[in-house]
């Protein structure tokens, strides 16, 4: 089962950055765990909503001819827990993108005021290889994740001037 740890999208500027939201739910199966009668939300889930703004963004940018996989969490911090009720908003910025992969810098915002910080490698997989594997598919980006972009598309669209 793949897991989406975004709600949606704010805004979405192709190659260059986007905001995400994600609502901090009870009804969310991992509180019942993390932690029994004070529900936090892991930092694993946190870093992956991170991953999955920045893995659209860098996927995007070359159109989804490569399939991008998180490789690597280059830093990462936190300043406090994040629990049940809070709504975090997801900024990535792509720092650069190369052949072999992307990097993003990312940061986990409540209430306007910076609560973490990443940065983000994203890798390239091999097409040949990949082939052999996987089959002519694109493995990351089906479904749930193909309608975030087009919501990621349409929050990015310019908006009518007022007059």
């Amino acid at each position: 089962m793949r897991w989406i740890w975004i709600d949606g999208f704010l805004e979405f500027e192709s190659g260059k950055r986007a905001r995400t939201v994600k609502n901090l739910s009870s009804a969310e199966d991992h509180y019942a765990q993390h932690f029994p009668g004070y529900p936090v939300m892991p930092a694993a889930l946190i870093l992956e909503g991170l991953a999955q703004t920045g893995g659209i963004l860098a996927g995007e940018a070359n159109q989804f001819r490569e399939k991008v996989v998180l490789g690597k969490i280059n830093k990462a911090s936190f300043s406090r827990e994040f629990t049940v009720g809070e709504t975090l908003h997801y900024e990535v910025e792509l720092v650069h993108i190369r052949p072999e992969g992307a990097t993003a810098s990312g940061k986990v915002l409540v209430n306007g005021i910076c609560e973490g910080e990443a940065e983000i490698f994203f890798a390239h997989l091999d097409q040949a290889r990949s082939r052999q594997a996987f089959g002519e598919g694109n493995f990351v980006f089906t479904g749930e994740m193909r309608h975030l972009l087009d919501q990621a598309k349409r929050a990015g669209a310019p908006k009518p001037s007022q007059s």
